[in-house]
């Protein structure tokens, strides 16, 4: 049993310790700064953007040699064959052609060492291919600049929605300890045979509510937190602790979305790449002009190199009919630019949409703060006032509970309006974002 006391005693000491560990301050910037570094989400963009860098690179070929070297052994008792290996090997006698020898010649072996080499002249289909990817790269890099702008949207809103659950918190504690001071006067005067029990049950109705509520903020807090590692990634379980700080609106407005945004940008780049692919699969109707080269050693020993010999030449090849593969293709490439284009449009259409809702979203937000703030004053007024009645007993439990449960509603509601403002220009500013 004294074990077990002593175990008991240890792990009630660790948690009440791990329980008092302070949240870790972060500002602000060093959160978007360790997101920027660490988000698995951008560090997905730029493996995307160095794939298509990669892909560029393959399309170097339409200009650069391909060299081939090979080894091969052969074994053959088939006539023609036969011969061909004694020619190649420059190996032929007149025994050899003996029509009995020629028609039954028997196991004849060939070792071929063969190097061949292949070099692309005038490919214009395949010139357009490697514009195509060129484009490519340009896409995937306005792509990757509008993942880090995307990412740093859901870093502010995280931290501004850990703010406001601070703020939240900071209420709960005031209105709890408002509460707790009620109880204590109730239960004096309970005690003092002044108060009926219905009313001290009451004030610990309202306590135990007030300690259920801190202990959800709390909890949200740390959701919040996580949820900001996660977009940082850094180690999981830190609890976070925000910098008060503002967030102002630019000085000059715009109230339509700029084309010249990252992702409208990538868009626009990729209709150009439809049209230089659309050129690309025009020019395959053209003919292609390419050089080939190769130089053989044969042998009818393994590890041989006797007999030496080359071919070389220039290849024009052209291909006039294709069973309209080609017109087929460029017709479907012309549809497929056409929905990009309606897709530019619609979704230039929804983001004006979203910008004039966060604009309106921004101007009820200070509206609401503004007239929150003067009801903050006027519920704080009414609050000091019942409290000296309640205190001479001129009013009841009831009308103290609810002012106080009246005044934390209304900071509440102010603090939710602080956010929804804040909330509104982090999205504007995500909006108006340019090159």
């Amino acid at each position: 049993m004294k074990v077990i006391a002593v175990i008991l005693l240890i792990s009630a000491s660790f948690f009440s310790t791990q329980a008092q560990v302070s949240p870790t301050p972060i500002q602000l910037s060093e959160a978007l700064e360790l997101a920027q570094k660490a988000n698995q989400q951008i560090r997905l963009a730029k493996i995307d953007e160095q794939i298509a860098g990669a892909n560029l690179k393959q399309t170097e070929a339409i200009w650069l040699p391909q060299l081939n070297l090979s080894y091969t052994a052969m074994n053959t008792n088939n006539p023609l064959n036969a011969f061909g290996f004694k020619l190649q090997q420059a190996n032929v006698t007149a025994a050899d052609f003996n029509p009995a020898l020629l028609n039954n010649p028997g196991a004849t072996p060939n070792y071929l060492t063969q190097l061949s080499l292949q070099q692309p002249i005038v490919n214009m289909d395949m010139l357009y291919m490697r514009k195509a990817a060129e484009k490519q790269t340009e896409v995937l890099s306005l792509q990757t600049k509008r993942t880090v702008e995307a990412v740093k949207l859901q870093v502010t809103q995280v931290y501004l929605n850990l703010q406001f659950l601070y703020a939240a918190e900071a209420v709960t504690k005031t209105a709890l300890t408002t509460i707790q001071s009620i109880y204590s006067f109730t239960k004096n005067r309970f005690d003092q045979g002044l108060m009926q029990k219905s009313d001290l049950l009451n004030v610990e109705v309202q306590v135990k509510n007030a300690e259920t509520q801190l202990n959800d903020i709390q909890s949200k807090i740390a959701s919040a937190s996580d949820q900001l590692g996660l977009l940082m990634n850094q180690p999981k379980g830190i609890v976070y602790a925000t910098n008060t700080f503002v967030l102002a609106l630019p000085t000059t407005m715009v109230k339509t979305i700029p084309t010249d945004r990252s992702d409208f940008k990538a868009m626009e780049t990729g209709l150009g790449i439809y049209d230089i692919a659309i050129k690309g699969t025009k020019m395959s109707w053209l003919p292609r002009l390419n050089a080939f080269a190769n130089y053989q050693l044969n042998d009818k020993k393994a590890l041989g190199f006797n007999a030496g010999s080359y071919f070389a030449g220039v290849q024009l090849s052209w291909d006039i009919l294709k069973g309209n593969q080609t017109k087929n293709k460029a017709a479907t490439q012309i549809i497929e630019k056409s929905k990009l284009k309606e897709q530019y449009n619609s979704r230039l259409d929804q983001e004006q949409v979203a910008l004039q809702t966060a604009l309106r979203n921004l101007k009820d937000a200070q509206y609401k703060y503004r007239q929150l703030q003067k009801s903050i004053e006027q519920a704080e007024e009414a609050l000091r006032i019942l409290q000296n009645r309640y205190q001479q007993g001129l009013v009841s439990t009831n009308d103290i509970l609810l002012a106080q449960t009246q005044l934390s509603q209304q900071k509440l509601m102010q603090a939710e309006a602080k956010l929804a403002e804040y909330s509104a220009i982090n999205y504007y500013d995500f909006l108006t974002t340019v090159q």
